[in-house]
């Protein structure tokens, strides 16, 4: 980590640290799930969706948490999403499945995906199910981590709605399109990559409008292709991909992998789902599988990776870094914490779901004294 974005860090939450409130991770889950539950959503189902809320929350994505139910479920009282989808899965070869999430909440249709990929994997060593018919899923690490519970490599690619140019070009046609690759390690834990095609995913964007706050320059343009530090501009323009063509060109293959040969949406079809009303987002995804000792014996594996990290974490530090961490290590020190001091909201983003706790009859979230 940067000494520079420690120090700004620290200086900037202390500042911020009086404007927000807390709450466990434990309230936020219950008090989702019964949300959903109270607006349609089958029990089990609000808590697969609940799980990867509050996970994303305590990891410090909070642009993928709990803010983002109400959107969910305005979608849902629209007949937008399907609470109760009847998730039509079919393997087209013994490794491979086709997913038809029929409408349903991605996070559901996610989770269902990558169990299949995982089964397939552990029978013959490498699984892959492909998605069609899904809407937003959160982040694409949640997938990724759960291949890494059951002791597998999990590699996650998904297409969007439109949000970034093709290179060259002015006007958005491709999607941040996130992609994560989560590998088991031994001692030194998990690698966890999850990266959008964008140089900062669309909910960060989202967030900075949320509470006040204006984005660095080198994020977006606005409407008039101009570069921009007003959120809302940005969000009316277009986001910039990191590196330029190259993250351009990793965009157009996530809309190929999770739009043209899954049969889902692609080439700008995606809906957005805070702009489109009239139709499904029928997003498409991506969930590979694949087990660990395919090469080397699973505790050689392990080591193997415990060796890369340490050397990583070992590598002569540049100017200016305190330490070198490794994908995966920042969110699983901030869920530590959190665990530890409850998730923060600021007054804007809690105020959307107490309205809907009141809308839909339950007990508002219980925030820590």
């Amino acid at each position: 980590m940067s000494e520079a974005a420690a120090e700004s860090t620290k200086q900037g939450g202390a500042k911020a640290k009086s404007d927000l409130v807390y709450a466990s991770a434990e309230a936020v889950l219950e008090f989702v799930q019964r949300l959903l539950v109270a607006n349609g959503v089958p029990g089990d189902d609000a808590g697969i969706i609940a799980g990867c809320l509050v996970v994303n929350d305590l990891r410090g994505v909070d642009t993928h948490g709990a803010v983002r139910l109400p959107g969910y479920l305005d979608r849902l009282r629209r007949g937008l999403i399907n609470a109760r989808p009847e998730i039509e899965v079919k393997r087209v070869t013994p490794v491979v499945a086709a997913v038809d999430g029929k409408d349903g909440f991605g996070f559901v249709v996610a989770t269902r995906a990558m169990a299949e990929a995982i089964e397939m994997a552990r029978a013959f060593g490498v699984g892959m199910a492909g998605v069609r018919r899904s809407t937003h899923f959160g982040t694409a690490a949640t997938y990724a981590m759960q291949a890494i519970k059951a002791g597998l490599i999990g590699m996650v690619f998904t297409n969007a709605s439109p949000g970034l140019p093709p290179w060259g070009s002015r006007t958005p046609l491709l999607g941040t399109s996130p992609l994560a690759i989560g590998v088991p390690g031994g001692q030194q834990g998990p690698f966890v990559l999850d990266m959008a095609t964008t140089v900062v995913a669309r909910g960060k964007i989202r967030k900075a409008l949320r509470r006040g706050e204006p984005i660095p320059l080198g994020y977006a343009l606005d409407a008039e292709g101009q570069p921009t530090t007003d959120p809302a501009k940005a969000l009316e323009g277009v986001l910039l991909p990191v590196g330029g063509p190259k993250g351009s060109g990793i965009a157009m293959w996530m809309d190929i992998f999770g739009g043209v040969l899954t049969g889902a949406a692609y080439g700008g079809e995606v809906g957005d789902q805070y702009k489109v009303y009239d139709r499904p987002q029928n997003v498409g995804h991506i969930f590979m599988a694949i087990r660990p000792d395919l090469f080397v014996p699973l505790e050689e594996f392990r080591d193997r990776m415990d060796t890369l990290v340490q050397r990583v974490h070992d590598s002569p530090k540049a100017a200016g870094f305190s330490e070198i961490l490794v994908a995966g290590e920042p969110e699983s020190r901030m869920e530590t914490q959190r665990r530890k001091d409850g998730i923060p909201y600021s007054a804007n983003e809690l105020a959307p779901l107490q309205e809907e706790a009141a809308k839909a009859g339950i007990p508002p979230l219980r925030l820590l004294s």
